[in-house]
């Protein structure tokens, strides 16, 4: 399990200080206005923002950790594949930054394009693929890593609405595939509603309620929450019932 107590981080007068769990298999999203600090969470949790307090995996502290070492991968809106690079040679980089894979490596990539739908696209350039394609690319690398914890940062914002839904579902099935622990930052309860087990709400720095979509309909932790919820229902945010 992940477990987020008291994980502090002070930076030009804002104050950060988060409480969150997220067990293996579990989808948690991250919703809030913009600002208040969903982002900021990822990085302290990946090593980006220096932090103080408990930041635990599996019960063992990872807080002093550097980022290459924490069972951590991140996928974000810039996905980052390299230019110059086909597909395939983007993904071994998840597995080996020297592009020398053996005969296992190389099945391993097979088996994680064919299963994001990437196989026919392997020798092809990021350039000649559409943003549904270099994101599905993006997510494959990331698996690729090993890494228990998926951190993703509004990865899927700009796809349209059915290439989002598309990839929202195969996160939800890699998740519980993989046994990730995914944290998915969104802007959309709709995304909450599809695929979160639970929904972490975070208002100036501090997660104020933790809960299933569903509870947060039905008994918002305050007003803001609330709002946010009423906004989403006038079409603002595209949503749907979680009932």
């Amino acid at each position: 399990m992940l477990e987020v107590n008291q994980l502090r981080l002070s930076r030009q007068g804002d104050e950060f200080c988060y409480d969150l769990t997220c067990q293996p298999g579990q989808v948690v999203a991250l919703l809030g206005q913009s600002g208040c600090g969903k982002s900021t969470l990822l990085a302290m949790i990946a090593g980006f923002e220096t932090a103080s307090g408990v930041l635990l995996w599996q019960g063992r502290s990872i807080l002093e950790l550097p980022v290459a070492k924490r069972p951590v991968s991140s996928l974000f809106q810039q996905h980052n594949l390299f230019e110059h690079l086909t597909v395939q040679q983007n993904l071994a980089l998840g597995i080996n930054g020297r592009l020398k894979l053996n005969r296992h490596e190389q099945a391993h990539i097979a088996k994680v394009a064919e299963q994001l739908g990437i196989s026919q696209w392997l020798a092809s350039y990021p350039g000649a693929l559409s943003g549904g394609q270099i994101q599905r690319a993006a997510l494959a690398r990331a698996l690729l890593r090993q890494r228990p914890i998926l951190l993703l940062d509004e990865p899927f914002s700009a796809l349209d609405p059915v290439l989002r839904a598309d990839c929202l579902t195969l996160v939800r099935n890699l998740a519980s595939e993989h046994q990730l622990a995914v944290l998915l930052v969104t802007h959309q309860f709709s995304d909450a509603c599809a695929i979160a087990d639970e929904v972490a709400f975070i208002e100036q720095g501090r997660v104020i309620q933790q809960c299933p979509p569903q509870e947060l309909q039905t008994n918002p932790a305050n007003a803001q929450v609330a709002q946010f919820l009423a906004i989403a229902d006038k079409g603002v945010f595209p949503s749907k019932d979680c009932s």
